[in-house]
């Protein structure tokens, strides 16, 4: 199979290399998918940075989601037959032709959804579960306040809180982008670069829940912003990873702060989830509640210009590889 190595630098024409590989195969409990589709992220910029490394026992070829059909199937796996369409959350290897993956982090994709847009889903919108509804707790009727909204996850919250009954407040740099996310269903989505981002929050009523992606930038204006009993959930440091806390302030306000990462769970932790999104969030992607937009797709063998496309920024959406 073809698929796409770390060979060295950091930056992506040197360090992401097409080569050949040998078809993997599926053990007990897993299923090979024949990729068409596979989500880029940023954890698959910090990998090829040095910086997040694959747990052990995943692959270290880089992508941690994948759409395609189901082509082989490992003993004792009873849900999925050959020819199935699935997409999948992995701990590596989406960057390729096959990926082998633990049948129960397998979802079926659902009517109406091409393998580019089912692509587009595992890795983000199990990040957005966990992390604003089993973290962050977030209600029907509460604010959601999001940074980096027109990231790939941003997007996918923006319609996954929405579909929920909660009210969005989004951030994002630039008028284009803020447009973007208001377009996307933000009750109030204001332009960081311009304009006053607590007098604006406040007015609103303060948030609830933060899906923070920023980090230290932004860790004065989540206490400000946060509500008694909120909740700031971290999940990215894109601005730095050391801010100043004011204790007594999430002391008396009663905030619970928070953060996690996704890839190295335990599989079984991630069959847990795997079944709670199905359960919760599919029906709402089956409804067409929730269908990240697609920024660019790249074919395989143009990863490096996928991984340029993210890094430059300017993205609304979900960046994905063909093959």
């Amino acid at each position: 199979m073809r698929a796409v190595e770390i060979t060295g630098g950091s930056g992506p024409a040197e360090a992401l290399t097409l080569v050949e590989k040998p078809d993997p195969v599926a053990g007990p409990g897993q299923v090979r998918i024949r990729v068409r589709a596979a989500g880029v992220n940023r954890p698959d910029i910090l990998q090829r940075l040095g910086r997040y490394p694959a747990p052990p026992g995943a692959s270290d070829i880089p992508g941690l989601e994948v759409a395609g059909e189901v082509d082989q199937t490992g003993e004792g796996v009873s849900r999925w037959a050959v020819g199935d369409r699935v997409c999948a959350l992995l701990g590596g290897g989406g960057y390729a032709e096959y990926a082998v993956v633990d049948a129960r982090h397998a979802l079926p994709v659902p009517d109406g959804l091409d393998l580019v847009q089912a692509a587009a889903l595992p890795e983000t919108v199990c990040t957005v579960f966990a992390n604003v509804f089993e973290a962050g707790a977030l209600k029907a009727g509460e604010t959601l306040l999001i940074h980096g909204a027109t990231s790939g996850i941003g997007v996918t919250a923006i319609q996954m809180a929405r579909a929920a009954g909660a009210r969005v407040i989004a951030t994002s740099r630039g008028a284009a982008k803020a447009e973007a996310a208001r377009a996307l269903g933000a009750d109030l989505s204001l332009d960081a670069g311009s304009d006053d981002l607590e007098a604006a929050i406040t007015a609103f009523g303060g948030v609830d829940v933060v899906l923070d992606m920023v980090g230290a930038d932004y860790a004065a204006l989540n206490q400000a912003v946060l509500k008694p009993f909120g909740r700031w959930v971290v999940i990215a440091t894109l601005s730095g990873a050391r801010a100043e806390i004011d204790l007594a302030r999430l002391m008396m306000n009663r905030i619970v702060l928070t953060g996690s990462t996704l890839r190295a769970r335990p599989a079984d932790e991630k069959a847990r989830l795997i079944a709670a999104v199905e359960q919760r969030v599919w029906p709402w992607v089956a409804a067409g509640r929730v269908r990240p937009p697609i920024e660019a797709t790249f074919p395989l063998e143009r990863a490096a210009a996928a991984h340029l496309r993210l890094e430059a920024g300017d993205h609304v959406g979900k960046v994905v590889l063909t093959t």
